[in-house]
């Protein structure tokens, strides 16, 4: 029997990336287009079969953009909102991989398709009205007790690693064929960082992905110095309001020109941990077959699922 351990999917990282790297070729009987759920299948199965979870939550953006963040920060993703007449599905499917476009309408029809599926499989879906999947996943990796693999294609997830309670992130930028398994050890490899600075980081250094500006003229290796010889934000500031606390003059101006963005940055970029998402860890138990077999082969020969269906089956079982 499999150690407990706990998968994080960033749902619709995974599907976007399913739907542009897999044939728009691959369609249902009726044309209708597949790719992006046959994708989602597989890379599940392939996760599933490499990580052996005892658990599993496919994480939801039941707001991509929500508007307590926008209040503080206006350009929080203003460059992705969709044009007039997109359809609410899209605007839900929006994802740092297609930034500044609206979601094509081939992908947007697959978005119910992929509930219904993940539905019949059993695999939950965990969404918070308000909230983005990075908060879905910072609360249950927070709240977990077994250790936790967090799949995505986002950088901002950096903040949940920790190597003591044994969570890491499984970034996919590259692929998830050639993901990386970020760790601490990862983390003060690339940037001359702990995790536990990675939000006072990415709030210096800005994500123009997400609409963070950050402070002008500092860049990753400027903040990791910053952070490094300050502690943390505060400490920077601190040392910044004084002569001789080892700011200098430049970077002392560009950090008091940015300091009403400093002011409220960490809240924006900092995932929330302690929503209540209605869920409880017996919720989230792999199957080890679909909860709902006769929709679930209904979906797979209406939709063509063909090898997929086969593949995911084969990993729940295995798992299960």
């Amino acid at each position: 029997m499999n150690s407990p351990r706990l998968l994080l999917l960033d749902t619709a990282s995974l599907y976007f990336r399913a739907f542009f790297g897999m044939p728009d070729t691959l369609r249902a009987p009726d044309g209708t287009p597949v790719n992006a759920l046959r994708g989602l299948l597989d890379f599940t199965a392939k996760l599933i079969d490499t990580y052996s979870p005892t658990h599993l939550a496919c994480c939801w953006d039941n707001d991509w953009r929500p508007q307590w963040r926008v209040d503080l920060i206006p350009s929080y993703k203003a460059h992705r909102v969709a044009g007039a007449g997109v359809t609410a599905v899209q605007e839900m499917a929006s994802s740092p991989e297609t930034a500044g476009e609206e979601a094509p309408d081939d992908l947007a029809v697959q978005v119910p398709l992929i509930i219904e599926t993940l539905e019949a499989l059993g695999l939950p879906i965990v969404g918070k009205d308000g909230y983005e999947a990075d908060d879905v996943i910072g609360t249950l990796a927070s709240a977990a007790t077994m250790p936790v693999d967090v799949v995505t294609g986002d950088r901002d997830l950096f903040q949940l690693v920790d190597d003591e309670r044994q969570i890491r992130v499984l970034y996919i930028a590259r692929g998830v064929g050639r993901h990386e398994q970020v760790t601490e050890a990862w983390l003060q490899a690339k940037y001359g960082i702990p995790a536990s600075a990675y939000v006072d980081f990415a709030t210096l250094r800005g994500d123009t992905s997400d609409g963070l500006p950050g402070v002008a003229g500092i860049g990753e290796k400027t903040a990791a110095s910053l952070l490094t010889s300050h502690g943390d934000l505060n400490g920077i500031l601190a040392a910044a309001s004084q002569s001789g606390g080892g700011v200098g003059n430049a970077l002392r101006s560009r950090l008091g020109a940015a300091i009403d963005y400093l002011a409220v940055a960490p809240t924006v970029v900092a995932v929330a941990r302690d929503l209540d998402l209605g869920v409880t860890p017996d919720d989230l138990v792999l199957p080890s077959a679909p909860i709902d077999p006769e929709r679930f082969a209904a979906l797979s020969a209406a939709l063509g699922l063909g090898g997929s269906a086969g593949r995911i089956l084969a990993s729940l079982s295995r798992g299960g």
